[in-house]
């Protein structure tokens, strides 16, 4: 068992936490870093299956997403665009398959206008609302109180045009059915990304990929920080105190007690979703508004799926590997070959109450439906997957649940202005409570960063890390 004295114990080794702990370090602060899992990561995750390299976790870097493009430059990290020569296909709500090339979805002139309409609304929601306190909006309450899948009906009376709309916010996105969030928090998603446009533009959102993995982020920051690092290490209790640290008294005022180390420290940062908090026993407990404020907030549901086939053979018919279909098991395909790879891989997302009906499904019969619907996009030949994998989230202990956590109906303008507040020494740190890049690796840094300048300015008010080095002294 390690017993360590640190400035800042940080729960979870993520891209948030990690982030946070290396600028901790940077400023010259001590850290220990404590991990559940058996490798760092988090929610982003590069394996090797069946001789395939999977990003089985979140992979993709779009434009607007400068701090983590700064950070992987900072890495050495280098960046390639994903593929999408060609045409892309829709699936229609007659089950009809059609070849496009835009932006814009194939279907008809009245359904068009409805979803340019829709898409326009929710753009200058976007930005007279933004991203930073959506819940302080005069229109929040409004927004926060209805279902995006209502609201969506209440705007327009074209029921294609609302389930393609629906599709980039809940499978896309949230991965909750339309009717389980609010407009706000759809608003809140769109804001993240700068407009609700980029979300429909799959060439921006989905725009580039990190040659060898989105994992590296974390691998590489973690392999700075060395022994800091503690992995097998689920936290079990945070003891901690509101008393501030005099600066010469030696009081610490976090305990976190793990399986494989106790730290010591003047600061915790809670570096994981919202919905772990309570894998956690805080002594004293926590405040109401905490406890509250937790079960209000919850993980969507989405099976990423990878199937990896001897040639990108869509690319011969003149096909991109895109496709969309609201009403189909799979909704989202997307050409997902590895940078310099001879073989051909294609992803695909199966969200929220799709992924509850096909997990119904024995194993067999979930892979062939899986790729029966993919052959619905590109052809009988997706049916022959060399190497077939589910990426399954919400059956992972120390996650449960994709992409990221949002608010039911009404939590959002309820809690938010409260998420960011620190509780005594502990601060609350991931992607999932992010402004820009929200749910992204690019909102975990973000968090991170902003996270660890928060202690650095409460540690040099305090005097404690000139306590925490005399106790490593």
């Amino acid at each position: 068992m390690l017993n360590l004295d640190r400035d800042v114990v940080i729960v979870g080794a993520g891209p948030s936490g990690l982030t946070a702990a290396r600028e901790l370090k940077k400023a010259g602060l001590s850290v220990a870093v404590l991990e559940a899992r058996d490798r760092v990561g988090g929610r982003t995750w590069t394996d090797n299956v069946d001789g395939a390299m999977l990003e089985i976790g979140g992979q993709w870097v779009s434009p607007d997403q400068t701090a983590l493009l700064e950070l992987l430059d900072e890495l050495g990290l280098k960046t390639y665009s994903r593929y999408r020569e060609g045409d892309s296909v829709y699936v229609g709500a007659d089950g009809k398959k059609t070849r496009y090339t835009g932006d814009s979805f194939p279907v008809s002139e009245t359904t068009g206008v409805e979803m340019d309409k829709l898409i326009g609304i929710l753009d200058g929601l976007a930005a007279e609302i933004g991203a930073t306190e959506p819940w302080a909006h005069p229109k929040a309450r409004e927004l926060d109180t209805i279902s995006f899948h209502h609201w969506l009906r209440r705007n327009s009376n074209d029921e294609e045009a609302c389930n393609n709309i629906g599709l980039f916010i809940a499978g896309g996105m949230l991965t909750k059915p339309a009717h389980a969030f609010s407009a706000l928090q759809a608003v809140l998603m769109a804001a993240s990304a700068g407009s609700f446009s980029h979300l429909t533009d799959e060439d921006f959102i989905l725009d580039k990929r990190v040659i060898g993995g989105m994992q590296q982020v974390s691998l590489l920051q973690a392999a700075e920080l060395g022994a800091d690092v503690v992995l097998n290490s689920p936290v079990r209790t945070i003891h901690w105190s509101e008393d501030p640290d005099d600066g010469n008294s030696g009081r610490h005022r976090v305990t976190a007690v793990s399986e494989r180390a106790t730290v010591n420290a003047h600061f915790v940062i809670m570096a994981v979703p919202p919905n772990l908090y309570s894998r956690v026993s805080f002594d004293p407990p926590l405040p109401r508004r905490q406890h509250q404020m937790h079960q209000h907030q919850s993980l969507g549901l989405v099976i990423k799926v990878h199937a990896v086939y001897s040639t990108p053979f869509w690319r011969e018919d003149g096909l991109s590997g895109t496709g969309f279909g609201a009403g189909s098991l799979v909704q989202e395909v997307y050409d997902n070959t590895n940078h310099g790879d001879p073989r051909g891989t294609l992803v695909g997302f199966i969200s929220d109450e799709k992924a509850d009906a096909v997990f119904e499904l024995g194993a067999e019969d979930r892979r062939r439906a899986v790729l029966e619907s993919i052959a619905g996009f590109l052809g009988d030949k997706a049916l022959d997957a060399e190497v077939y994998y589910e990426s399954d989230w919400g059956s992972e202990e120390w996650t449960r649940g994709a992409y990221a956590s949002s608010y039911d109906l009404g939590g959002l303008h309820r809690y938010g202005k409260d998420q960011h507040a620190p509780v005594g020494p502990i601060y609350w740190c991931s992607s999932d409570l992010a402004a820009e890049g929200y749910q992204h690796v690019d909102g975990a840094v973000r968090m991170g960063q902003r996270t660890a300048a928060r202690i650095v300015a409460a540690a040099e008010a305090s005097g404690a890390a000139n306590m925490a080095a005399a106790a490593v002294g």
